[in-house]
């Protein structure tokens, strides 16, 4: 093995947002993928469901990787699988157990064959001719979350995945050990999760946060409770359904997601009591106070359960003025309004709601704050520091909590996604990029969507569309008939009468001076249909709809 030979990190998404979280280790001949991560839209993409990497970079190198490395089952770190196996051959996919029963599903659901899906846990060893993989347990919000050190013949490389340092988990304890004997033998290069790189402190206890329930389920005995939470926390599923089990109440659940997640942490064993589970049509059957509905919806999303129950169109599940609605979440960036109208709403059914304050621990973060971010710098020691997984203000506060502890601040490294980085007998520099753009997921369509079509549909939610139906005879060359205004999201047309008939007498115009032109065909009609309305429904509107004109050509019967 010549040790000359370059080492790669290329890093294909997780930089500048929250989100799509993926990158890859490459040496020779050899790629070695970590996550395969979306990302959700933020508002103005409309109709998109999905953002992902970019994977032109495998696609052109699909010879050479090895593996899809998973360090755990969140939507961002897991969500992209199905999209890439579809479009690169991926050899092998290696996945903690709750992530890989997570994929299964997933996989499934798409119709995807997939034989290569193997689970590892912290003891498991990967070797590759030059890469060599092996992992070491965090504490993340889900079971069987992983940190991943990566040897290369030019050095090491750790990733923590998404972890938090909790000394009392309701989980299994991070090996603190394994991480100390990492960084005793050596990282060069340390890409650490920056989530939470804004917040002072150490991050509350899981425990604390059980210690809150307890007390709302004690003070609240004749009550029925309703928890919304994050279906994909599975330590806090399980100690909501240990509280239930402990004040002797049912649990009703909503949302697919929230099943899935349960079924599988009862499956593995990470959650017991199947049977404190029950349908809705038992849990209106039972008394309130031996009932507890746990369900989606943190986020205010408006078609989750908790904003039909909200709203009062959930089918199963009504809300009664008694009823206590606990938010076990926190807002994620972008989503406070859409949290707020829900809660606005429960209100005005007159049941009481508790959010996570700092009166109320009944949440706390799967993500290290400050002081754990410099905890885990401490136990690998790097030479270098790349932040990963946050916006650019996390990201940069991260490395300066690197150079707090010791990095050179030319060792800390604030990357875009499509950059690179080189490691050279335990040296790094900045190589060249690698392509990246958004891959956007409309619907089942991968990649479909580019950027026309988005300023389209911002032009048609923002000033609407307009469009022009015009009948001619083209082989008479006349309108046969002044042209039809239709509109949406634009004007209301019988409360605009004078406008519309403005429209078409431009129209008509546009439309007569192109049929004189005996070489003018239908694209070059509606061209100067668009080209004449443009301005003048500017002009007078201020407003700029996407103008459509439709030509018919209909040929009339000659009389005798």
């Amino acid at each position: 093995m010549n040790n000359q030979n370059e080492s790669k990190v290329i890093v294909l998404g997780g930089l500048g947002s929250i989100g799509k979280n993926m990158y890859c280790v490459m040496h020779e001949d050899e790629i070695v993928i970590i996550d395969a991560g979306i990302e959700f839209p933020e508002w103005g993409l409309f109709g998109i469901d999905y953002i992902l990497p970019d994977f032109t970079f495998l696609k052109e190198n699909e010879d050479k990787i090895k593996a899809l490395i998973i360090t755990h089952g969140h939507e961002d770190h897991i969500g992209g699988v199905p999209y890439l196996v579809q479009n690169v051959n991926i050899p092998a996919i290696y996945a903690p157990n709750q992530a890989k029963e997570l994929l299964t599903i997933k996989l499934l659901d798409k119709n995807i064959r997939y034989d290569n899906l193997i689970a590892y846990d912290d003891q498991t060893i990967i070797k590759f001719k030059h890469l060599q993989i092996e992992f070491f347990r965090t504490t993340h919000s889900i079971p069987d979350s992983h940190g991943v050190l990566i040897k290369t013949p030019n050095g090491n490389i750790v990733t923590t995945g998404d972890y938090k340092f909790d000394l009392t988990p309701i989980g299994p304890m991070a090996d603190l050990h394994k991480m100390a004997k990492i960084g005793f033998e050596g990282v060069d290069l340390l890409i650490g999760e920056s989530t939470n790189a804004l917040n002072e402190g150490v991050s509350t206890s899981e425990s604390k946060v059980d210690n809150a329930l307890n007390d709302l389920f004690d003070k609240y005995t004749n009550r029925r409770i309703i928890i919304a939470t994050f279906a994909s926390n599975i330590y806090r599923l399980k100690h909501i359904v240990e509280t239930c089990y402990k004040h002797n109440r049912k649990i009703c659940t909503f949302g697919r997601s929230m099943e899935n997640n349960l079924q599988i942490s009862l499956k593995g064993g990470y959650i017991e009591h199947p049977d404190i589970f029950i349908n809705a049509d038992e849990a209106n059957q039972l008394k309130p106070s031996d009932v507890a509905i746990l369900c989606t919806g943190t986020q205010g999303e408006p078609l989750a359960a908790l904003s039909r129950i909200a709203n009062g169109t959930h089918k199963q599940i009504k809300l009664r003025p008694d009823d206590i609605v606990v938010f076990s979440s926190s807002a994620i960036p972008g989503n406070a309004q859409a949290i707020g109208r829900t809660i606005n709403k429960l209100y005005l059914q007159g049941v009481k709601v508790f959010t996570n304050t700092a009166l109320s621990d009944i949440h706390t973060s799967g993500h290290g704050n400050i002081e754990e971010l410099k905890l885990m710098i401490r136990l690998m020691m790097p030479k270098y520091l790349m932040p990963f997984h946050g916006d650019y203000r996390m990201l940069k506060n991260h490395a300066n909590l690197g150079i707090e502890c010791g990095i050179p601040k030319e060792n800390t490294f604030i990357l875009r996604n499509g950059d690179t980085l080189v490691l050279k007998d335990h040296v790094i520099t900045k190589g060249e990029p690698v392509p990246d753009s958004d891959t956007y997921v409309d619907g089942n369509r991968l990649g479909e969507v580019n950027g026309a079509v988005l300023r389209d549909r911002k032009i048609m939610a923002s000033d609407g569309i307009l469009v022009v139906i015009a009948n001619v005879d083209m082989r008479k060359r006349e309108l046969l008939i002044k042209p039809n205004i239709t509109t949406r999201g634009f004007i209301l047309i019988n409360e605009n009468e004078e406008l519309i008939h403005k429209i078409e007498e431009v129209a008509t115009k546009s439309i007569n001076s192109k049929l004189k032109d005996k070489s003018a065909n239908f694209n070059i009609i509606k061209s100067q249909i668009t080209s004449d309305l443009f301005p003048f429904i500017y002009e007078l509107t201020g407003r700029r709809p996407i103008i459509l004109p439709v030509i018919l050509d209909i040929k009339r019967q000659e009389q005798n």
